[in-house]
């Protein structure tokens, strides 16, 4: 097979769906040696993502999220792309107007339960997503809950979706607390005692009840020697965040810490008292999972795919009720014998989850997509040879 993957968005942007696409490249560079694969990348981006015999990197002109993106894609995939086999586009929407096999991921579809939280250009970006699961010959989805949302909001067959699992980062893993306490400290400028959240700091995260749960632990719980950590970039709306911290008061308590390295963020974890994920929706959540996989008990949402991801391994909360996260928090603050558990617990839920197992199914699905349309064709040649 030769086989195209979608890479320009990691010209843009680390996190979320360029962590994806790394994460499942490296895989494949390991577990397959023998089909083509094409790195399609942002003409700027000029270090191949992968390094591997079998892996090309190749330049598409197209701009990402762009309204002219489809055409430039119609036109240089004629030109570059007749001897591919299919097209993987992890970035939900594919060329629509390319006869190219098509596999999309559709990670989640916050876009259409929250909408009100899109800007203008991203709203005009996702308004495909109706097109592009037509076009698609599969769809791979990160969870049960998301394969759900994708059969019953935009009418897909089932027998089109398929659940894969992500994984954490193999370096996601438990460290000497003592080390990583003393580098967030010296480095972020963090107290002994936090609480750590991680992801895009915008409203769809909830990260308005965190805020309100941080402060009634502080003023109804009387917790004065732990602070509050928040890891990510600025998203939509994200200044409603910084003014329900003034608000509330808590500008010396909270902690925005953007960015991070990922060796950082690894330490954060480890280091942290517990991680905390609150969010309305995720197609999949994968900070829990880094969480558990570095040792540190999680309080998550009841709520999407959350559930589904941390099994027994976590507390879940209400993500409408600020009190019951705030008690929640209380409980891992106060109760060692209750941390130790989801710690242990935590260790072995993240076990289950694997991108080697990620890949090799991704591979699976790309040997069915291909023999289907190999079928096809052949089904339409004999269809119309004369009789």
């Amino acid at each position: 097979m030769r086989i195209g993957i979608d890479a320009r968005l990691a010209h843009h942007q680390r996190a979320g769906i360029t962590r994806y696409t790394r994460r499942l490249l490296e895989e494949l560079v390991r577990l397959d040696p023998e089909n083509e694969y094409w790195i399609f990348q942002h003409r700027r981006h000029l270090a191949p993502l992968v390094s591997g015999a079998n892996f090309r990197r190749r330049t598409l002109y197209a701009p990402v999220h762009h309204p002219l993106e489809q055409l430039a894609l119609a036109v240089e995939l004629f030109l570059v792309g007749q001897s591919l086999d299919l097209v993987h586009w992890p970035d939900f929407i594919p060329a629509l107007y390319t006869p190219l096999p098509a596999v999309i991921t559709v990670h989640d579809l916050a876009f259409l339960r929250w909408p009100h939280f899109l800007t203008r250009e991203h709203a005009r970006y996702y308004s495909q997503i109706d097109r592009a699961v037509r076009k698609a010959r599969h769809i791979i989805v990160p969870s049960q809950s998301t394969k759900e949302d994708v059969i019953q909001q935009l009418g897909a067959p089932a027998a089109k979706v398929t659940v894969i699992y992500e994984a954490a980062a193999p370096f996601y893993r438990p460290m000497p607390l003592e080390e990583a306490r003393a580098h967030v400290q010296q480095r972020y400028g963090l107290p002994e005692r936090y609480i750590l959240f991680v992801s895009t700091i915008e409203p769809r995260k909830n990260l308005g009840g965190l805020l309100q749960a941080f402060h009634h632990l502080v003023h109804r719980y009387n917790v004065a020697d732990t602070a509050l950590a928040l890891v990510g970039k600025p998203g939509w709306l994200y200044e409603q965040v910084y003014a329900t911290v003034e608000e509330l008061g808590l500008e010396e308590r909270v902690h925005f810490l953007g960015r991070v390295p990922d060796q950082d963020l690894r330490r954060l974890y480890v280091a942290a008292r517990c991680h905390v994920h609150p969010a309305f929706y995720e197609g999949f959540g994968l900070p829990p999972l880094e969480a558990m996989a570095c040792g540190t008990p999680t309080i998550v949402s009841n709520v999407s795919s959350l559930p589904e991801v941390v099994g027994d391994a976590a507390l879940l909360v209400d993500p409408n009720n600020w009190e019951e996260i705030a008690v929640a928090i209380h409980r891992l603050l106060t109760d060692p014998d209750l941390h130790g558990e989801l710690r242990a617990k935590g260790l072995e839920r993240a076990k289950v989850f694997s991108w080697r197992r990620a890949a090799r199914e991704t591979l699976e699905v790309y040997r069915m997509v291909v023999q289907g349309s190999k079928v096809a064709v052949a089904e339409a040649t004999h269809s119309s040879q004369p009789f």
